[in-house]
């Protein structure tokens, strides 16, 4: 990742503290925004409405991520978590269904918050860029989900094409950054665009998933002003044979 001035993981946590105010507001002037995290939530291609599924919505924000998880899957049971305090705090203080719960925690200490598996299915948006490692929480998050748990990843990706980086430079420019100075916060959002710039092409966060241990890992563009520059990423955990409820020897799947 590549940190703010002076800051490591602790420091941006508190950048994105100081940001969270005005941050839905910020997010609200991208128009794809909340349809490109509905898109990634419904391509985890959870069952029905989802009940009686347990999912990680990693990295929640203020929450966006996890109203489409909702809207995937309105029946699953959500733990909701976030490294930032003051993002959280905006997240929980929406109003939300009885299934939904709001951990802080850092992505790398969930067992020390009380996040424990299994769980069906895992989302996590825009979280993986802004890790120290993660390729240690990629293995953390595989050892939380079922046999042929799902993961999806949604993040700012570049296609690795010079047209998609120069596209991504002139959004900052023009829209991102000026818009930070308005709410103060011009820092984080100059951070933005040095860490997409830093993190890896879709290709490389691709092979990062499966040399992590996932399977079936696709990476998946978007439409709009966006392609070549936010994707979702989807694996599952291998299939194994186990003994449970369903029955003795029966494939875990659905």
């Amino acid at each position: 990742m590549t940190p703010l001035p002076g800051t490591g993981p602790s420091g941006l946590s508190a950048a994105f503290d100081r940001a969270a105010a005005g941050y839905d507001r910020l997010t609200a002037f991208n128009p794809g925004y909340r349809a490109d995290l509905a898109r990634s939530a419904r391509r985890l291609g959870l069952p029905g409405s989802g009940a009686g599924l347990r999912v990680l919505d990693l990295g929640c924000g203020t929450g966006t991520s996890t109203a489409a998880l909702l809207s995937a899957a309105p029946g699953a049971e959500v733990v909701a978590v976030d490294a930032s305090a003051g993002m959280l705090a905006r997240a929980s203080a929406k109003r939300w269904p009885a299934g939904v719960r709001f951990v802080h925690a850092p992505a790398e200490r969930l067992s020390e918050a009380g996040v424990a598996g299994p769980f069906d299915a895992v989302l996590a948006a825009y979280l993986f860029r802004n890790l120290a490692d993660p390729d240690a929480v990629l293995a953390s998050v595989r050892d939380l989900l079922v046999p042929g748990g799902r993961l999806a990843v949604h993040e700012y990706t570049l296609s690795g094409r010079p047209v998609h980086r120069m596209v991504w430079r002139a959004v900052c420019a023009a829209v991102v950054e000026p818009a930070g100075a308005l709410t103060g916060d011009r820092g984080i959002y100059r951070y933005l665009r040095r860490s997409v710039l830093g993190f890896d092409t879709a290709g490389a966060f691709a092979r990062r998933m499966e040399l992590a241990g996932y399977t079936g890992v696709r990476a998946l563009p978007m439409p709009g002003w966006s392609t070549g520059i936010v994707h979702t990423f989807v694996g599952r955990t291998p299939l194994a044979r186990r003994e449970d409820a369903r029955g003795a020897g029966q494939t875990a799947a659905w």
